[in-house]
């Protein structure tokens, strides 16, 4: 990224020597992205984060939909544990523009019934979006499957594939998808950057206009630097994705059975198969997770009881409360990723504050 915040400082949009030297980085960036995707280049619109795609994403089919027919009262599905960029999108176009809005729930183990979604269709559904893997619970969806349901019923399908990028595959022509969201920071890379792929043929309407940039679909001055480092992180989180799983899997293992075996009534929450390989959602009776995160941070360790974005609030996880659980319970979670740079000699020191630090609060009730 160092050399488009210096030598290549130029605005790509220019015909001048330093806005081609900052051209040739953003094409760089979008035909590497591409190639990880299987699509075409021009199928990719870069965003300022994952967000906007979402945003973009949702809210540019919906707009399409009543630009071509004012009468209509659009149909958007999607579900119960999606990331709060998803759903209030979709239940702001509720107030905004009178849609009509299907959440399907989920299962125990935190996975959307194909059945039950296909149920949710109708003739005026217009768009179906469902998280590839959940930031919360690790949960993998079956999206190639729930692809082939949208299509039938003549709806798009949008993923929201933040939280798979650098462990899941991503080929969009295998998973069926219409849109697929990504995030720079989720994979390494600089905060504030990510990209929406669009399928062509995909009809959308833009959120932002001003100077035509991205196909007119995004407009603005690219952000050259994020762009690059974004798809240079993908790029490295796509060579390394195999020996990033089986390190991640491993690890996490070991914090799992780890706090498994030395705390009482200790239970993992989301599937345990369909799992990314870095996630664990643990949860600890008569237990606020709140106080046992102060005792990580005093340790140098950094952990959530949730969702990164929501974690300033004092709302249980909808995640969890959608799997079931109560307030109480969901307030008891710790959500724990491994990453490439934590050793197993880590984990058994997580592993020692964690219990110590449940002995502790459970000593004090």
């Amino acid at each position: 990224m160092l050399p488009y915040f210096s030598t290549h400082f130029g605005n790509p949009n220019s015909v001048h020597e330093a806005g081609r030297d900052a051209r040739a980085g953003v094409d760089w960036a979008r035909g590497t992205v591409a190639r990880i995707l299987g699509c075409r280049p021009r199928e990719i619109i870069f965003t300022a984060g994952a967000t906007e795609a979402n945003n973009l994403a949702i809210r540019g089919v919906v707009r399409q939909a009543l630009l071509d027919d004012p009468a209509s009262r659009p149909h958007v599905v999607t579900s119960a544990i999606e990331h709060h960029a998803v759903l209030h999108a979709v239940t702001g176009l509720q107030v905004d523009l009178d849609v009509d809005v299907t959440v399907v729930p989920v299962d125990t183990s935190g996975l959307v019934d194909p059945a039950a979604l296909s149920e949710a269709l109708r003739d005026e559904t217009c768009l179906v979006s469902v998280m590839y893997a959940n930031n919360e619970i690790g949960v993998i969806q079956p999206i190639g499957e729930m692809a082939e349901i949208a299509h039938a019923h003549g709806a798009v399908f949008h993923t929201d594939a933040v939280q798979a990028a650098g462990a899941l595959p991503l080929d969009v022509d295998e998973l069926g998808v219409d849109m697929l969201t990504i995030s720079g920071h989720k994979i390494y890379g600089p905060k504030g950057s990510g990209l929406l792929y669009v399928r062509g043929g995909t009809r959308l309407q833009p959120l932002i206009v001003g100077g035509g940039q991205e196909r007119a679909m995004r407009s603005g001055t690219e952000n050259v630097a994020g762009t690059v480092g974004l798809a240079a992180a993908m790029q490295i989180a796509y060579d390394e994705r195999d020996e990033r799983a089986r390190h991640d899997c491993l690890l996490r293992d070991q914090l799992a059975e780890g706090l498994l075996e030395r705390i009482p009534d200790a239970v993992v929450y989301g599937s345990r198969e369909l799992r990314l390989p870095n996630n664990l959602n643990i949860g600890f009776e008569d237990i606020d997770g709140e106080s046992i995160l102060l005792d990580l941070d005093l340790n140098g360790i950094a952990a959530s009881s949730g969702s990164a974005c929501a974690s300033a609030t004092n709302e249980p996880s909808h995640v969890l409360l959608a799997l079931g659980l109560d307030e109480q319970a969901a307030d008891g979670t710790l959500r724990l990723t491994v990453g490439r740079s934590n050793t197993p000699e880590q984990i058994d020191r997580v592993i020692e504050v964690i219990v110590a630090a449940v002995e502790r609060v459970r000593s004090l009730r």
